[in-house]
């Protein structure tokens, strides 16, 4: 069995569910520290995290990624059990495979292989890997990050192994992502009875006309390298639950992915706008009053690494194994990377092809595993060989 297909087989087996480790650390561990890596590992609230490092020079290259995974969902919906992982017509099926124990797994053998052969790199290299990019992200890769900055450790080049691909492996490139900006409105009616609606104020009707004016609004028209920002509402709660009763109030929560166009106080401002004009026109209309709370949680702010070393290198890297002229990108959703760019360090993200990553039956092909861990020997060959 191929080492990487192996090494990968071991990972999906442990039941990472986020924020969850299940072992998958351990096992890496064990791979790096035989390599001749230090280790450190670096625990946060109930997260689990590790830092490995070879070598002391610059610059230093630095692997990075996630062994927690998404909830299987329905498991009766499951061809085989989740962390049960199966080999069946040349792909290898379970939770993780794509996002993103695959990675890992290609990016240890790539390791291995490289140091094999180059013992003595020009440069460092390092891995900087958490059990906290699916949830809630406030105790794993932010929480090095800061740790590293405090003792003056600097990451020159980082690869987070999250899959980019989106028809064949290494046909795209991520280079960049968009922020995220979560939001949540919170309109304030009267609860009354359906039959008198004269005595209440439904936020519900109320909020009909703000969600088509924000849904309908061009928030910017993108950047020379970032799609346009996008708004998209998540949830929308309200009601008692019975058909004869007018709820009070009414709960919305939303998300942009922006572009660097726009800043944060842009989009909160022309937000409070739409909603204020809304509700000033529902009171022109029906004479009916509404009053709002809104509030605000940043995820993360848009990064970018421009073609440079790194760039340069994944992409050679890519058309040397695969054929394929990578296309850069900075769509899709974000990634632990926007902790790491604003430290100065160039960030790209490639792994396996992203088209059953948290969804049931999740898998990825046999052969891009290996595939993907040549192109990341590649890559550190080109940089630091």
């Amino acid at each position: 069995m191929d080492a990487t297909l192996e090494l990968a087989l071991d990972l999906l087996r442990r039941p990472s569910i986020t924020p969850e480790d299940a072992g998958c650390q351990e096992v890496m561990i064990i791979r790096l520290a035989a390599l001749g890596f230090r280790i450190e590992r670096m625990r946060f609230g109930e997260v689990d995290n590790f830092w490995a490092r070879y070598g002391d020079s610059g610059p230093l290259f630095a692997f990075a990624g996630h062994t927690d995974v998404v909830p299987p969902g329905p498991l009766e919906q499951w061809l085989s059990p989740p962390f049960a992982p199966e080999i069946r017509e040349g792909y290898l099926y379970g939770r993780g495979a794509a996002d993103m124990k695959g990675s890992l797994a290609a990016m240890i053998t790539a390791c291995e292989r490289f140091l094999a052969a180059c013992p003595q790199p020009q440069g460092s290299m390092s891995f900087l890997i958490t059990s906290d990019e699916e949830g809630i992200a406030v105790n794993g890769t932010i929480k090095v990050i800061e740790a590293l900055q405090a003792r003056g450790e600097k990451i020159t080049w980082c690869l987070v192994g999250e899959p980019s691909s989106a028809h064949q492996l290494g046909d795209t490139l991520k280079n960049g992502r968009r922020g995220s900006l979560n939001g949540r409105l919170l309109l304030r009616g009267i609860q009354g009875h359906v039959a008198y609606p004269h005595l209440a104020r439904n936020p519900i009707h109320a909020a009909g006309s703000l969600v088509s004016a924000l849904a309908d609004e061009i928030w910017d028209q993108g950047h020379a390298f970032f799609p346009p920002t996008s708004f998209q509402i998540s949830n929308l709660h309200s009601g008692t639950g019975t058909v004869n009763v007018i709820p009070g109030d009414l709960e919305m929560l939303f998300n942009f992915r922006f572009s660097p166009t726009l800043t944060i106080e842009q989009l909160k401002e022309r937000t409070r706008l739409i909603i204020e004009t809304g509700l000033l026109n529902e009171e022109v209309k029906t004479g009916q009053v509404f009053q709002y709370d809104l509030e605000w949680s940043l995820s993360g702010m848009p990064f970018f690494t421009p073609p440079g070393d790194l760039v340069t290198a994944a992409m050679a890297a890519i058309r040397a194994e695969t054929g394929l002229a990578a296309e850069l990108s900075t769509s899709g959703g974000t990634s632990d990377g926007r902790f790491i760019a604003p430290t100065g360090a160039q960030v790209i993200e490639l792994g396996p092809l992203n088209s059953t990553i948290h969804k049931v039956n999740e898998r990825v092909a046999i052969a891009d595993l290996e595939q993907l861990s040549r192109i990341y020997e590649s890559v550190l060959i080109r940089l630091l060989g």
